[in-house]
């Protein structure tokens, strides 16, 4: 226990920061959980959204002090790594299925002028 009445004080305003501390620690795990969640499972627009807003809370935890800043940038730019990796698959796939549609259409068309 604090003995002097400025070590009290000290206590009682440091539980109470503790408190709001760890309430907005939850709620950046919970956001940046949900942005992960949603990139590996390559829902890249809805993903868009959820790393927007987890980027968001960072923020804003960094400002009220909660999390260090570094701590905070660090966080930012792994999200963004793996959302771009997601969406690069993604878009990669994307142009693979449409140049097969394309091959496939070729092979339709050839055949077609091979028999007249």
């Amino acid at each position: 226990m604090p003995r002097s009445t400025s070590a009290q004080r000290a206590a009682r305003t440091g539980e109470r920061k503790r408190i709001r501390n760890r309430s907005i620690k939850s709620v950046t795990k919970t956001y940046v959980g949900k942005a992960e969640k949603l990139v590996h499972g390559n829902q890249i627009e809805s993903a868009k959204l959820a790393v927007l807003e987890a980027i968001s809370v960072l923020d804003k935890a960094a400002k009220k002090k909660v999390i260090h800043p570094n701590t905070a940038s660090r966080r930012k730019s792994r999200l963004m790594k793996k959302f771009n990796k997601a969406n690069l698959n993604a878009t990669a796939k994307v142009e693979a299925a449409e140049t097969q549609k394309t091959e496939k259409v070729k092979k339709k068309t050839s055949r077609r002028k091979s028999k007249e």
